[in-house]
């Protein structure tokens, strides 16, 4: 996108060299099939998988770092994999048609098709936990995006996003929520086989989903999806993997696709890489372990009172998936660097667990989550403890976004059951509490609620979630949320109220 990108790739192809030789030197061979969905209230986002090559072959699909497939469908719509519909019989109606345009030969080029309308509506009391008439929010998103497959080898991919917001009481309405068209995505893939490991580059505009849920996701709360600008490459054999990227993230503009553009104060880069845990070492599991290293650059961070450039370094472990009944998602992350010529020393534990009572796909489960966060020295001038989570999925911990892995611990046990044939229903009652009682209370986009940090009170909120999801068709799907927040002390000393939040939508994807 920018001349930028140029260094970055000298940068990325020292860690793509060093990704290969760790896979080269792997003998693992187990293949594994897709584990459920991570675990929470059914506010951790997906993003689904395509196959690359055949499962025996190639690492597990659900676990290359593209997320969960569902019904065919993929938060990010590249990851699709249609080339089942090459054979006409297979196609059903006039959509699938779409999927499989065969345009040259005998289908070794095609063009598949896909978008999505969402028409939503949001009601929040006491917006911004203060005394205030209610919020409503009328949002539209639309978007289309086109796959071009030319051969094995190369792929383009680009995607036109619109988005609308309405309603009462919106205060400044920001480019991600009302935009009147961007380019939400667009960039080139080229794959390969190197001595049986799957190998690839990516370019340009995209999403990124390699790493935990909580810490890096494409935000579907979002009218338009979070995206980054830049290089990403990946190796893949039998049971081990690695992806290497340099990005920066996409800043959007209000008006038409000349306004969107990577932003120039942030850069992200690093790697994730996973391991397939043996199906025979916990009795027919379908475990992985990521460990990830990667390094944020923020020359505008603000902690405090401050405004300042912040280099933070992420060394981590995720360790996800299923284990006979039992699903788990645990992440262990350690952050260092520097923020003002501050050293950071920062810790996040994230522990979301569920066991499946009885058999099938709507078997209930029932849960938990217990998450730490640190906090402390935002307002100081010693160590900064403050975690972060740097792209993460922000409706986790609140669907008001008024919560956020920092200066954090929270404990959530929930409950999801079938109240019949399709309809999924998700119960949580969320507790959270400060880490350090000096530091604020954070919102879920990293800014503080003013003055939290001059009360006491340790006791941040109790949260009450409920989420429903009704799939009328595998395109077609309904789905509401409500959330009751009853602030703590360390939000009602400094003036912070309850609040109430209802949130109902239909989506249609092709």
């Amino acid at each position: 996108m920018t001349s930028m990108m140029m260094r970055r790739t000298a940068y990325a192809a020292g860690l793509t060299a060093a990704a290969l030789s760790m896979l080269a030197a792997s003998t693992t061979a187990t293949a594994q099939a897709a584990p459920a969905n991570p675990t929470g209230l059914l506010a951790k986002e997906s993003a689904n998988s395509a196959a690359a090559s055949p499962i025996a072959e190639s690492y597990p699909d659900a676990a290359i770092g593209d997320g969960v497939t569902a019904g065919g469908y993929n938060q990010s719509r590249w990851a699709e994999d249609w080339s089942k519909l090459r054979d006409p019989k297979k196609r059903k109606d006039i959509v699938d048609q779409l999927k499989f345009i065969s345009l040259a030969g005998d289908g070794d080029v095609y063009l598949t098709l896909s978008g999505e309308a969402r028409l939503r509506v949001n009601q929040t009391t006491n917006p911004n936990l203060r005394d205030a008439e209610a919020q409503r929010q009328d949002i539209l998103r639309l978007f289309g995006g086109a796959d071009l497959h030319v051969g094995k080898h190369v792929r383009f991919y680009g995607e036109l996003a619109h988005g609308t917001l309405e309603g009462e009481n919106l205060g400044t309405a920001l480019p991600n929520l009302r935009n009147k068209l961007a380019v939400q995505q667009a960039f080139v893939d080229l794959t390969g086989t190197v001595a049986d490991v799957d190998v690839g580059v990516r370019y340009g505009r995209q999403t990124f989903a390699d790493g935990p849920n909580l810490m890096v996701v494409p935000r579907d709360n979002n009218t338009l999806y979070f995206g980054f600008n830049g290089f990403r490459a990946w190796a893949r054999a039998a049971g081990v993997r690695a992806d290497v990227f340099d990005f920066k993230p996409t800043a959007y503009g209000n008006g038409g696709t000349q306004d969107d553009n990577a932003e120039s104060a942030r850069r992200f880069s690093g790697i994730s890489t996973g391991i397939v845990v043996p199906e025979t070492l916990f009795g027919g599991s379908k475990l992985y372990v990521d460990p990830f290293l990667w390094r944020l650059r923020n020359r505008t961070a603000v902690w405090g009172t401050d405004t300042a450039r912040e280099v933070r370094n992420f060394y981590g472990l995720h360790v996800w998936g299923d284990a006979g009944p039992v699903n788990l998602d645990w992440t262990i992350n350690y952050q260092g660097g520097s923020y003002d010529n501050r050293s950071i020393k920062a810790w996040l534990v994230l522990l979301a667990q569920t066991y499946k009572i009885g058999n099938g796909k709507s078997a209930p489960r029932v849960g938990f989550h217990a998450d730490y966060a640190s906090g402390g020295g935002a307002y100081g001038k010693g160590t900064l403890r403050t975690s972060l989570a740097p792209f993460g999925n922000n409706i986790y911990y609140s669907y008001q976004l008024f919560a956020t892995p920092t200066n954090l611990i929270a404990l959530a046990p929930n409950v999801t059951f079938s109240a019949f044939k399709k309809l999924r229903v998700t119960a949580e009652y969320q507790l959270s509490w400060r880490d350090t009682t000096t530091d604020a209370v954070y919102r879920a986009n990293g800014t503080a609620f003013a003055g939290t940090q001059n009360f006491g009170g340790r006791k941040i909120a109790d949260t009450i979630r409920f989420q429903a999801t009704y799939p009328i068709t595998s395109r077609l799907s309904l789905l509401g949320r409500y959330e009751h927040l009853i602030a703590g002390p360390a939000l009602t000393n400094a003036g912070y109220k309850n609040s109430d939040f209802m949130a109902g939508w239909i989506s249609y994807r092709f």
